[in-house]
């Protein structure tokens, strides 16, 4: 018999935004637990509030650009840190979390437990 699962909400106001990724993707893999097994799922969903008061340091705002590419000849695509967080924070923080999260099976499995509003 399946347990029901754990339902966590976090409250992003003023923190910062590398530390909420990481503190998020810990908890998605379970390793706050004490039995942490890596190649089993955790039973968590995760839900986050206030990710528009989110903390940004430094230069990230200006400097930071994430890079994507169309897969035809000279379809590199460019998309600035502050024209994501600005528009959709959502995606900058999934985006984050996904690249911290281990590169496996899990990894997408894992990100469907997460909600942010």
């Amino acid at each position: 018999m399946k347990k029901e699962p754990e339902k966590l909400i976090i409250d992003a106001q003023g923190v910062s935004f590398g530390r909420l990724a990481s503190k998020l993707a810990v908890l998605l893999m379970g390793k706050d637990k004490p039995d942490y097994q890596p190649h089993l799922e955790d039973n968590r969903l995760i839900e986050v509030i206030n990710i528009k008061e989110v903390k940004i340091t430094g230069k990230k705002r200006e400097n930071k650009i994430y890079y994507r590419h169309t897969g035809y000849p000279g379809g590199i695509r460019k998309t600035k840190f502050s024209k994501l967080i600005d528009e959709t924070p959502e995606k900058a923080v999934k985006k984050a979390v996904y690249n911290m999260l281990p590169v496996n099976k899990l990894r997408k499995k894992s990100l469907k437990r997460l909600t942010i509003k």
